[in-house]
């Protein structure tokens, strides 16, 4: 009775597996380049984490199989603030690297960043198992900003909310065999999935998830992060590794909390009391009357002291009062007290700090990270000089993170390296941002990034956010004002001389590759990405970005070529599938096009682009009523999105419908007032209105933006000849 049905599941996993069904669980993969047998990252690592639509994938790895000889091998395990988000070409552990190259120019050391965004301990675990097999010298550990909101927290945005761990690791392991993967996904086909989002959608996405300071679901996931992290220093130690283990820092200053709660006991009564106190406090700390402010806030807080906010505030006017100590009590209370706690709270910290004192006699080393970046914090606070947003640091925090632990590390390096490679000080940060070819036009594009990150929920939410924007904002201004043509060519020789000291860097060609186009030189780009490729030739995203690149120079087919390679590599790449049917539809493909909109748009239904880019297809293909369809639907699912409004435009117009197309066309020329063919076309329905008046200047505006529209010049005479006869 036992054994008939185990013959029968594993006779259907051997014959999954000889069918090809279901993807690989190991974070490593062998594979073969350039001759050298190397292990990459595995793309679908993810899956086992999150839903399909959600999954995050590795960043790329190209790492020997066979550790060189002479060189030092560090594992980098963590999540996003690990990683270098927003940009991992100028994370902490590339500026590691570069520091102790320098410093000790005898020996190699490569430090493999195997940090992945929005995963937690759950996956960090099986990652630091996999690592332990590969020959590493030391790990350095920076992890803990997602134990909450990442998989299996208390804030997760799929699956069960801090279930108990034994739960979690059945159910992971059961995902490592194809028959647990083919669960899954029937499971996932039920529905039970259903309130998931359809794609990544950020931070944004864990609104609706936010978690009070008592909830039970907390303690659980404290619990699970002992646990897991007890497993992965164990790791280590069985491997006979040296293991530093780093507190987590986040932006305490200049960071409020993401959403605030006020206790769920209080009384209608006491609410309102609360409430004046705290309007009160805030009237005295606009006035900056900081210390009637306190007094005001204190009172509040004797009600309920678990509203984040208040102590976020609080924190400002003791800082104002020069009290550095109680300023960082109350911004510390502010975050451990958010109820959507994306930062390492004081507990989490706590854990880390006494696993790195459990393991301390089997070779852990417990890293204050918090502490070495508060060192270079004014007043002892780290803020916006060291990090983009909550938790991932800038350029300056992540030199400064690396150089604190790069001293860490000096003394439990190997007397073969440290008595007869030392080159003296720790290279400055000027010298490290030329060895990894930061610029300014790289400077801008991560701000660009940033922006955009922080002008969207939930930062939206944070006090201090409209000035948050401004300041980025005013710093993209002064990066593009330094953006020169003379500098252009100290820039271009910064990312030679940088790619002549490391030929192999891929991320330094990437980086190359985009300030040659971002400044026009579109065929030097093309050179820059096609050594990417070369160098991962296993990673979808060169050749996508050579494929787009080719594209841009209507070489469609060559275009065409590059990224069906790519989404052969990432088949649910919605933007490499847009990509592609655009480079067939260029080449009159109107059938393959639409199959690959199609195969978007089941991933994606409610991506508006795809939609948009159908109805250019069922256009051209003369099939107007599904192209309207499409573009009604593009404009439902974005309102802004003006290019979908002209064309639905342009469709109702060739209809006959002519109040219905002025009406889209006013919205896109609110939407983008430069956009001159929107002018002119709501100047032709004024036009057919008999609007004289109003036709005359949008044609008249039409010009203003594009003097040379002859369309343009020719209504405004006709519309002029009309009033002659008119009178």
């Amino acid at each position: 009775m036992v054994l008939s049905p185990l013959v029968g599941v594993l006779l259907l996993e051997v014959t999954l597996r000889i069918a090809g069904y279901g993807y690989p669980t190991t974070f490593f993969l062998e594979t073969n380049i350039n001759e050298r047998t190397v292990l990459v990252e595995n793309a679908k690592f993810g899956l086992r984490f999150f839903p399909p639509a959600l999954a995050r994938s590795p960043a790329p790895i190209v790492m020997p199989a066979d550790k060189p000889v002479n060189s030092y091998r560090i594992f980098l395990l963590g999540e996003s603030a690990a990683l270098g988000d927003p940009e991992p070409a100028y994370g902490f552990g590339r500026y590691l690297e570069v520091l102790l190259r320098e410093r000790y120019p005898g020996t190699r050391f490569d430090v493999i960043c195997v940090a992945m965004t929005a995963i937690n301990s759950h996956a960090i675990l099986p990652i630091a198992r996999e690592c332990a097999r590969h020959q590493g010298d030391l790990w350095v550990i920076y992890m803990g900003n997602n134990e909450m909101m990442g998989p299996f927290g208390a804030g997760a945005v799929f699956g069960s909310r801090a279930p108990r761990l034994d739960l979690i690791r059945a159910s992971l392991a059961l995902k490592t065999t194809r028959v647990g993967q083919m669960l899954d996904a029937f499971l996932s086909q039920l529905g039970s999935r259903a309130s998931s989002p359809d794609r990544w959608q950020g931070m944004r996405m864990f609104m609706d998830h936010q978690i009070r300071p008592d909830d039970a679901r907390r303690r659980r996931v404290y619990q699970n992060f002992k646990r897991n992290l007890d497993d992965i220093l164990r790791a280590g130690e069985d491997a006979g590794l040296k293991v530093i283990l780093s507190t987590a820092a986040g932006n305490l200053k200049d960071c409020g909390p993401f959403a605030s709660l006020s206790a769920s006991d209080l009384n209608e009564e006491r609410r309102q009391t609360w409430g004046q106190f705290y309007s009160q406090g805030k009237s005295f700390e606009s006035l900056g009357e900081f210390s009637e402010a306190i007094a005001k806030y204190s009172e509040a807080a004797r009600i309920d002291h678990t509203f984040a906010e208040l102590q976020f505030r609080l924190g400002h006017c003791y800082l104002a009062l020069t009290n550095s100590d109680q300023a960082r009590a109350c911004f510390e209370r502010s975050r451990d007290l958010d109820c959507l706690p994306f930062r390492a709270d004081s507990k989490l910290n706590a854990i880390i700090k006494q696993a790195g004192v459990e393991h301390s006699a089997r070779g852990v080393q417990l890293f204050d990270g918090v502490g070495a970046l508060s060192a270079q914090a004014p007043q002892g606070i780290p803020g916006n000089e060291l990090f983009f947003e909550h938790v991932h640091l800038n350029f300056e925090g992540n030199y400064l993170l690396a150089r604190a632990m790069a001293k860490e590390i000096a003394p439990i390096l190997p007397r073969t390296i440290t008595d007869h490679n030392t080159s003296g000080e720790w290279a400055s940060i000027e010298l490290c941002d030329r060895r990894l070819a930061l610029t300014d036009w790289n400077r801008f594009q991560v701000y660009q990034s940033i922006l955009a990150r922080v002008s969207d929920a939930p930062f939206t939410n944070q006090l201090a956010y409209l000035l948050r924007t401004r300041i980025y904002s005013e710093k993209l201004l002064e990066l593009k004002s330094r953006m020169t043509p003379e500098s252009f060519a100290i820039a271009k020789d910064v990312y030679r001389a940088a790619l002549a000291d490391r030929p192999d860097d891929y991320l330094i060609h990437e980086k190359f590759a985009e300030f040659l186009e971002m400044t026009g030189r579109q065929t030097e780009a093309g050179v820059e990405w096609q050594r990417a490729c070369e160098l991962l030739p296993h990673h979808f995203m060169p050749f996508f970005r050579l494929g787009k690149l080719r594209g841009r120079q209507g070489k469609f087919q060559d275009a065409s070529i590059l990224l069906s390679r790519a989404v052969t590599m990432r088949p649910d790449f919605v933007e490499g599938l847009d990509e592609l049917g655009r480079a067939l539809f260029k080449q009159g493909k109107f059938a393959e096009a639409l199959a690959c909109y199609q195969n978007a748009l089941r991933q994606q239904p409610a991506n508006a682009t795809t939609h948009y880019q159908i109805a250019d297809v069922q256009a051209a293909r003369g099939r107007r009523e599904e192209a309207l369809k499409s573009l009604r639907e593009a404009v439902r699912l974005r309102p802004g999105y003006w290019e979908a409004r002209y064309l639905l435009g342009v469709e109702l117009a060739l209809r006959g419908d002519i109040p219905g197309a002025k009406d889209q066309f006013s919205e896109v020329v609110r939407l983008n007032p430069r956009y001159a063919l929107a002018h002119l076309n709501l100047g032709v329905a004024f036009a057919h209105e008999g609007r004289i008046a109003a036709a005359l200047a949008e044609f008249q505006e039409t010009l203003r933006l594009d003097p040379g529209n002859k369309s343009a010049q020719q209504h405004i005479e006709g519309l002029q000849l009309l009033q002659q006869r008119g009178r």
